[in-house]
């Protein structure tokens, strides 16, 4: 495609300031900003508001007045060995650092339409003046999952939402998405990877020491590297060497394909032994070490479905925070006349081709534009998931796919 589809959950609103993330300083600063706004976690269970009066949900945006009693006194970022106490800018280990309560994941400033982005670092050289100019919100991300439950309840009790009538629960992150507006979504992907990976990771990879948070989130730091700690008959971390192996959070790339036949009129689905009946998707998989996209779209048809597939066609990409996926679509061509075979990894109860009409079928059905009380002959994931727009899109024929000389020019004009 000529321009990547921006998909849900993809195409934030946030200025993620990353330069800025060391800077306790800046940090400390616009944290207690009246027009800061926090997303709240509970074992990845994000906090959202019923409002009342109304059917509609949305995430829970908390000051950072309600969150204090869960995040504790400042300085937030910058701590030191003793409570209270303020690192100086000048000690690598102490960055942004917070080495008692919660961990603090800073997930970027939501500028006004009106503002600059991607701001310069040197407008940022007085961090309290600076916070003072910008113009717009910034978000952080806690999980709460650690804190007394009583606590946390007692605390969600007095947030300014429920104070003013909305019924806050944590949500089962996927069922919470459809309360998720566009822009929303997009932040919640961040933050949910983020504080998820951060609860997940509590130790060094190199000498399994207790690891602390660095740059609002960004980091992790092995505790024996901390300027007080003591190390009395033990080996240095390895960590601790030349530019310092801190361990950083990761993305799982997953590949997620639907194949085109050449006739550009079927596709082929498949159904995963844990899909809800009738339920049929594009086929996935993770790619693995020492593989390109391609490679990888290659290997999982020919396992999942015994399909060759050629002409791979990049269509675009969705964030999928569960925990921290990055899916990343495409279009093959392949040839339906040959047999499909789910027995080499045995993950698909089923796959075989649909047509066209079959898909469009299945779509008006779902929008509730065809009089027909009978269920649908099949499934499809809804457009929030790259699949269903990989689906959808193919089907309705949006979107140009570049093809190689060797691809069908009926696939090609099935695009125009």
């Amino acid at each position: 495609m000529s321009e990547a589809f921006t998909n849900f959950m993809a195409g934030s609103p946030l200025n993620r300031l990353s330069w800025l993330r060391p800077s306790h300083s800046f940090l400390n600063a616009v944290i207690v900003s009246p027009a800061t706004r926090w997303i709240l976690f509970n074992g990845g269970q994000p906090l959202v508001a019923s409002h009342p009066g109304t059917q509609k949900r949305s995430l829970a945006l908390l000051t950072t007045e309600d969150v204090m009693p869960l995040v504790g006194a400042g300085p937030f970022f910058g701590q030191c060995e003793q409570e209270g106490e303020n690192s100086t800018p000048d000690v690598p280990a102490l960055e942004a650092a917070r080495v008692r309560g919660p961990t603090i994941v800073f997930l970027g400033l939501q500028e006004a339409e009106t503002s600059e982005s991607a701001l310069p670092s040197s407008d940022f050289k007085d961090p309290h003046s600076a916070v003072e100019k910008l113009d717009g919100s910034s978000y952080f991300s806690v999980d709460v999952a650690d804190l007394d439950e009583n606590k946390v309840n007692a605390a969600v009790e007095n947030t300014g939402l429920a104070k003013d009538g909305s019924t806050l629960t944590f949500l089962e992150p996927r069922a919470a998405m459809s309360s998720l507006d566009v822009r929303f979504a997009a932040i919640f992907a961040e933050a949910r990877s983020m504080v998820d990976w951060n609860q997940r990771n509590k130790f060094c990879p190199a000498c399994g020491s207790p690891v602390y948070s660095l740059w609002a989130g960004w980091k992790l730091g092995c505790t024996s590297l901390l300027p007080w700690a003591d190390n009395t008959d033990r080996k240095p971390c390895p960590s601790g060497r030349g530019l310092n192996n801190f361990s950083h959070p990761r993305t799982d790339p997953v590949v997620i394909m639907l194949a085109i036949d050449e006739s550009g009129e079927k596709i082929l689905l498949g159904r995963n032994k844990k899909f809800p009946g009738r339920f049929y998707s594009a086929l996935a998989g993770f790619v693995e070490p020492g593989e390109s996209f391609e490679d990888a779209v290659k290997r999982e048809m020919w396992e999942e479905a015994g399909v060759k597939v050629w002409d791979i066609r990049y269509h675009s990409g969705q964030p999928w925070p569960y925990p921290a996926n990055l899916m990343i679509g495409y279009y093959a061509t392949a040839d339906s006349s040959a047999p499909i075979r789910t027995d080499l990894d045995n993950e698909l109860e089923d796959a075989r081709w649909y047509t066209r009409e079959e898909v469009l079928a299945v779509l008006r059905h779902a929008r509730g534009t065809i009089n027909n009380d009978s269920e649908p002959p099949f499934k499809i994931p809804s457009p929030t998931a790259i699949a269903g727009v990989l689906i959808q899109h193919w089907a309705e024929g949006k979107g140009k796919i570049q093809l190689d000389a060797g691809a069908s020019a009926t696939t090609a004009k099935a695009f125009e």
